[in-house]
Formats: C-alpha cells, structure tokens, sequence
C-alpha cells in the first residue's frame, strides 16, 4: 500500500499575507508620538547634545519586510494588505473599494491618522499605500544632491504619479498590484517589490496626495490632516537625526530650503479640495469619528428579501452560484438569507442546462469507475484511499496534459533515421494548489511534469459572512506567461476555484492557459466556474449531479482532506474542504 508523503499527516502552516505599505511620516516599526504628547517638549530635549556624536546612519525603506501587515485591535485582526474580495458571475468586482486620500505636510500624523480610521473602522481587509513608495528613480547626479541635502522630494516632480495612478485604480478594481520598496538612505528603489491586493477599503496618504486631478478623481473621500508646522518641523528633526543618522545643520537647511516652501507652494493649498481638514491630527477623534460614520454608510449594502433572491436566480443566466451559496451560509451563521428550501431550489437552476464546452471528463473506463467504488466506500481504509487516489490523480494530469498545445518537430533517431513527433509549444507548465486538499496532487504532477514549478493558494469561509477569503498565497515569479494547472481535489459550489482563478487573473495569467483539475466536480460548481470564465478549461474524473441542502456533492466523496490526511471529519460530514475552503 502506498504510504501518504512525510507532510501529509498536517497541512503547511498559513503565514500571514503579504507586507503591505508603510507611512511617510515615519519607517516601519516605529511608533509616532501624538502632537498633544510633546506639545509641552522644547526643541532642546528632542534633539541631540551639543557635540554629540553623529549616529550610525540606519537603513530606511518604505515598508518593513520582516513584520507583518497587521493591526490588532481589541476585536479582531486587520490584515492592511488587502485581498480579492467577492465577485459577481462575470469574474469582475461587485463593488469598487472606498478609496480614502489623506494629505497634508510631511511630520503632520498622516499615518497616526491612518491607523486611527483603520482601526476604528473594524473592516478585516484594508489596504494601506504610502506615497513613500513612489518616489521616481534618481540618476546619479540626483543622488548625489539628495545625499548633500540638495534635492526636492517635496516637490511634485519627485514623484512617480503615472505609477500611483494605475496602482490605486487596479486595486480599486480588486486587482493585483506590484508597489516599489524605496530605501531612504541609497534614495534608490530596491530590487524586490511587494504585492497589494484590493480590499474593501483603500488608504492613500502622502504630501502630494492631491496634487494631481487624475488621482483626485480616484479618492472617494479626501482628508487633509492640518498640524501646527512647529510640532510638524520637530518631528522631522527626531525622526531624521535619530532613525536616519542626518545631522541638525542638514535636516534645517534641507527644510528651510525645501520643505516649507514645497507646503506653501503645492501643499497647503489642497487643503481646499479636501472634504474634510482634521485639524490637530490625531488629537481630534471628533472628526474621526465622523470619518468613519460615512466610510460606514457607504460600505453597507441593503440585502434583498429571501423571495425576491429566489426569483431572480430561476434561470441560471441570471444568476451566480457561488453566490447563492454565500447568501444561504448567511443565513446558516444569523446574519439573514434564506431557508434551506429556498436555498436547495436556487442550487437546482443550473440542471437544465447542458454541461459546457470547456468541460472535459476522463473516459469512465471499468479501471476508472472501479477506482471511485473504492474511494467512494465509506469502508474503504485510509491507506487504500491514498493508493487508489494517486493512481486516479496520475491518470487526471496525463489526460489534462493532452490540452496543452503542441507543434510539430523532428528528431533523429540513435539509427540516424528522422522522426516527425510533436513538442511542448509553451514556455513553461506551473501547478498551484488550493490549500489543503489540493496539495495531494502535487506528487502526481510532479511525477509526470519535469521541473514544473509550484505555487500554493489558501482560501477560507469567513464563517460570519459566508465569503470565501484569501489567506495566503505563494506563486512562482513571472507566472504570466506559464500555462497553469491549478488543483483542487472537489469542486462542488466552486467559490473556492473561481477565486483562485481570480488570483491567477490578477496576476496575468491568461483566462485559456488555466487548467482547473479536480477528482470530483458538482454540476453546480462546472457550471459556476464556466460560466464566471468561460475560457478557463475544466478537467475531471466525474461530475456528480446533484449538491444537498449544504452544499454538498451527492453521492459524493466525503471529506476528501479528512480522509486523505486521517483527521477527524466536521460534524456535518461535508464533501469536501469547505469548511476551510470554499469549495
């Protein structure tokens, strides 16, 4: 009997997402001190001795890799590199982030302010983009100026606003996007940049962040933070004398000749295009709390009523499945929906339709159909469940590598003789699994697919909302131009599968060169995926017809992660991982 690989008896642990943007007003990790709790501190006690030493200059970038992008408040943890959220039946967003600007002098609390709103907003998923980040690249005679204190980065030009504006408009459409690092003390972007998703709320904060009518467009809300310029020239002086090893005469001199002429000039006259001016910064949790009244007011959606749901979603070109589902697991967790009859009349729109074009199932052979007797037997051992899964699986990625496009080539062979055979046409095949299930079929794909590459994607139900969100994700680099098998092991309602196909959208894959393979599919989830990307090729040993009040693939498989790695089944005794992803 085949044993199951040395990982198999846990799934890989799900480190937190991505890092995401940091402040201007301060580098990553550190914690800026509120204009009430220095207003009393003279200048002399922030700054240095007379004399003293010049400190080791400190490496400065615009985020942090090492932390993660979280804020932990008293009710939940906020992940501030955002996710895909939710999409409607034609794989686009339903609804674009709220885009909040927040501008005003350097030092004035942007990112104090920030953090404010994020955490008194309590939405999980929220994305924070420092203009920091987009700073252009200098030639080499700027960055000798800049390192004698002799370049305007207040001024408009420093700025990469081509770059900005089509990163925030591709994470208000959910997007994935690529943000530069930049390193304060080289003024040079490094070499690795860090990856944004969109989220139900965006915050852009910079000194220039209304200083360009296409970007104002963008911003659903614009904050303009207003601090007093002594306490904002004193906390300039700490943070660069302290955190960037600058001396007292450069910051001064940096700041007489730049910075306030670059707030007189082209920042405090924003101010007038701003819907709300926070005077004091931080200190005034009055206009905070306003702010998040209305960030409030525009994120919530009225919900329509059971019946009218039932009604729309007769016929299934009007509807959407997935979210069907997401509309009866509502209801499931208190939060209003529908009954389960009304949620099973909804799950049977798809029956009378035909299965799509893009569908190919293996040939139920006698050996095929034998193998699903054995892992279907509720019987069966786990070790005979492993063995035959394998061998079903190795058949699924020889038969889904018969779809990959070949050319025609010639070779001699050991007698000198030619032979006209066929070749790959592609540049390279990727595999990516869905966490955890989907992870099983590695092997397999290994075995059959010479140095392929793979990536991993963990998606999970929100159990208060319903939604499927994205946990974790790790893809290899240039994935773009690889045709993409990605694998889950059952597809019932296929939320699961078409977010990751989303992921896989976002970061350039094209829709035809992604191969969904799974042992096990639901009519329900074929003709989700088909017919939220019509494009994406669907590959799978058999196609159940029918899902139960639940969800679940009928007859079904059982819980195929449960059974595969030998840990204890949920109480509901679902078909798949839907109790950690959605399926």
């Amino acid at each position: 009997m085949a044993a199951p690989p040395a990982s198999a008896d846990a799934p890989r642990p799900a480190p937190p997402p991505l890092a995401a943007g940091d402040g201007p007003d301060r580098p990553e990790g550190k914690t800026e001190t509120t204009c009430e709790d220095r207003n009393a501190e003279s200048l002399d006690r922030l700054l240095p001795p007379v004399g003293a030493g010049r400190s080791p200059r400190k490496r400065t970038t615009s985020q942090c890799k090492s932390e993660p992008p979280l804020l932990r408040t008293s009710k939940r943890t906020i992940y501030t590199a955002g996710r895909p959220p939710w999409y409607n039946e034609h794989g686009t967003q339903s609804k674009e982030a709220f885009a909040i600007g927040l501008g005003g002098g350097s030092a004035s609390g942007k990112t104090t302010v920030a953090r404010m709103i994020i955490e008194a907003l309590d939405v999980p998923w929220v994305v924070l983009l420092s203009m920091d980040s987009f700073y252009k690249v200098l030639t080499r005679q700027q960055q000798e100026q800049a390192a004698h204190n002799n370049f305007n980065f207040d001024h408009p030009d420093a700025f990469d606003f081509d770059l900005i504006i089509s990163t925030l408009k591709k994470l208000k459409q959910g997007k994935s996007v690529k943000v530069p690092i930049y390193d304060f003390t080289t003024h040079s972007r490094k070499k690795d940049w860090k990856t944004l998703y969109g989220a139900n709320v965006i915050i852009f904060e910079g000194i220039m962040a209304f200083a360009d009518k296409t970007l104002l467009e963008l911003l659903d809300m614009k904050i303009f933070v207003d601090t007093d310029s002594d306490i904002r020239l004193v906390r300039r002086l700490r943070r660069d004398i302290s955190e960037r090893g600058r001396d007292i005469e450069g910051v001064i001199k940096q700041y007489n000749k730049f910075v306030k002429p670059a707030f007189d000039q082209y920042i405090q006259p924003t101010m007038r295009v701003a819907d709300i001016v926070v005077p004091r910064g931080s200190g005034n949790t009055v206009a905070i709390d306003l702010i998040v009244q209305h960030v409030h007011s525009q994120l919530e959606e009225p919900r329509a009523p059971a019946e009218a749901l039932v009604q729309r979603h007769k016929s299934f070109q009007e509807a959407w499945l997935p979210w069907v589902e997401r509309t009866c697991r509502a209801a499931c967790c208190g939060l209003g929906g529908c009954s389960q009859a009304q949620g099973a009349a909804l799950a049977s729109a798809h029956q009378c339709h035909p299965l799509p074009r893009t569908l190919s199932v293996l040939k139920s052979t006698p050996q095929v159909r034998g193998m699903h007797t054995i892992i279907r037997d509720r019987e069966t051992s786990r070790d005979e469940f492993i063995f035959y899964s394998k061998r079903l699986m190795r058949l699924l990625i020889e038969h889904a590598l018969s779809f990959l496009p070949f050319q025609d080539c010639v070779v001699q062979t050991p007698q000198g003789q030619d032979y006209a055979g066929k070749c790959y046409a592609g540049k390279q095949i990727t595999g990516v699994s869905i966490l955890r299930a989907g992870e099983t079929m590695e092997p397999a794909l290994r075995a059959v697919c010479k140095d392929v590459r793979i990536g991993t994607i963990l998606i999970q139900t929100n159990q208060q909302t319903g939604e499927p969100e994205l946990h974790y994700l790790r893809l290899p680099k240039d994935i773009s131009d690889d045709h993409v098998i990605l694998m889950d092991c059952t597809v019932s309602t296929g939320a699961a599968a078409m977010m990751a196909v989303r992921v896989l959208l976002d970061h350039d894959v094209p829709e035809d060169k992604i191969f969904l393979l799974s042992l096990l599919m639901a009519e329900m989830g074929v003709h989700s995926v088909a017919y939220a990307f019509p494009r994406v090729r669907i590959i799978t040993t058999a196609v159940d017809k029918r899902v139960n009040d639940l969800f679940r693939i009928i007859p079904g498989i059982g819980n195929f992660g449960d059974r595969y790695f030998g840990t204890d089944a949920v109480p509901d005794g679902s078909d798949d991982e839907e109790g950690g992803s959605t399926g």
